[in-house]
């Protein structure tokens, strides 16, 4: 499916990169057949106005006349050997500083069309400067106009590409977290009778509060996957405690020689999250980081505060990430594990983005020396609360 949806993005890609290079050659076709027109039809005015200054008597007259009345459209210049204005058509001359304006103008015309030298014999010539007709000059803007309206079509059209592609993944997700869910709940409960069952036998009560811890541990995930994709209740919680109490589960959870260090702001830091799916967002990363050090190293845990934000940093000393990868980490299905189906960051990308301001990224990695994983929420304040209130 995945691939399928990238070839006809390929498809998609090429065809309207065909449709624009086709429409600019076409339109550059025409520009130029046009400005070819439009230097002839300066060609043949020339050789009339030529022909109308002339002595010859056998000339038809009103065919000259014809011809250079003919000429609505194209600016243009007549001028002596010593640049002295003749006559001028087809401008908007201010009755101020005449003759600057239509020198300004010879010039403009002679850098970007070569003039029509106009012969009358002993050694006397004028000369013809002429500009592009307005349809021309909005002609040579039409293939900008193109490229832009291709470019903005390519763009809306990728972005609704993208939102549909969301909108699947989110059904999926949801889907999938209802499902497992469900499918834990018939289990759970087994388990928990069997718990109350051996309570009554004797068993030795050690061992039946490590499998009451468990079966506990299992109605927790069972909770947060039935709470992805619906609308969870936000409460305003202090990140501090939040972060410490996260810390402190895991600690006893992941090898020895990981160490962890808290740094925490002097003051709480409040927030609108949920409890448990916040634990499960600082578990999936310290297990990543912990992954990334191959169960060796120091993790670093900092909470502070700026402007009207809470940071919450998570710092390895693992294998660091390539910076062209800093945002594929978050995509379904990434992992750089033999197994596992790359679903926890992307999980936790989703969690925290459901928070007031709420948004994860990678905001340093290198290569051999480890990386660090910043989330960012609007800080709580209780005059705020309606603001942010989940509907």
């Amino acid at each position: 499916m995945n691939d399928s949806r990238q070839y006809l993005k390929y498809v998609f890609i090429i065809v309207a990169m065909l449709i624009a290079v086709a429409s600019v050659a076409v339109s550059d076709s025409l520009i130029k057949k046009l400005a070819e027109e439009e230097r002839q039809k300066m060609e043949i005015w020339t050789k009339a106005y030529r022909a109308f200054l002339s002595d010859d008597a056998n000339l038809n007259m009103k065919l000259v006349l014809q011809v250079m009345e003919g000429n609505s459209s194209i600016p243009m210049i007549v001028c002596d050997e010593q640049g002295e204005v003749l006559e001028h058509r087809n401008l908007n001359v201010p009755e101020k500083e005449e003759a600057l304006f239509l020198k300004k103008k010879v010039r403009d015309f002679k850098a970007k069309n070569p003039p029509f030298p106009i012969d009358f014999g002993n050694d006397t010539y004028y000369y013809l400067y002429y500009d592009d007709s307005i349809i021309l000059k909005r002609l040579l803007l039409y293939p900008y106009v193109q490229l832009l309206v291709v470019s903005v079509f390519i763009i809306i059209a990728f972005l609704a590409l993208a939102s549909t592609k969301k909108a699947e993944q989110n059904k999926v997700w949801v889907g999938l977290s209802k499902e497992t869910a469900h499918q834990l709940g018939t289990p759970i409960s087994s388990l928990i009778a069997w718990v109350e069952y051996l309570k009554t036998k004797e068993v030795d009560a050690a061992y039946l509060t490590e499998m009451a811890k468990d079966v506990k541990r299992l109605e927790v995930i069972a909770e947060r996957f039935s709470k992805i994709g619906s609308n969870p209740d936000l409460l305003p919680l202090n990140i501090n405690e939040a972060v410490r109490a996260s810390c402190e589960y895991m600690a006893t959870r992941i090898s020895s020689k990981v160490k962890m260090t808290i740094e925490t702001s002097g003051h709480p830091l409040f927030a609108l999250i949920n409890e448990s799916l916040f634990s499960w967002v600082i578990e999936n990363l310290t297990k990543n980081a912990v992954d990334a050090m191959d169960g060796q190293g120091l993790i670093t845990y900092q909470v502070n505060e700026t402007g009207k934000k809470i940071r919450v940093d998570i710092a390895d000393t693992g294998k660091g990430i390539a910076k062209s990868k800093f945002k594929a980490v978050f995509n379904p299905g990434y992992t750089t594990k033999a197994r596992g189906w790359g679903l926890g960051l992307s999980l936790v990308r989703r969690i925290v983005e459901s928070y007031p301001g709420g948004k994860i990224f990678v905001k340093n990695s290198e290569i051999g020396k480890g990386t660090t994983f910043r989330i960012e929420m609007h800080k709580y304040r209780k005059e705020n609360h309606t603001i942010w209130k989940r509907k």
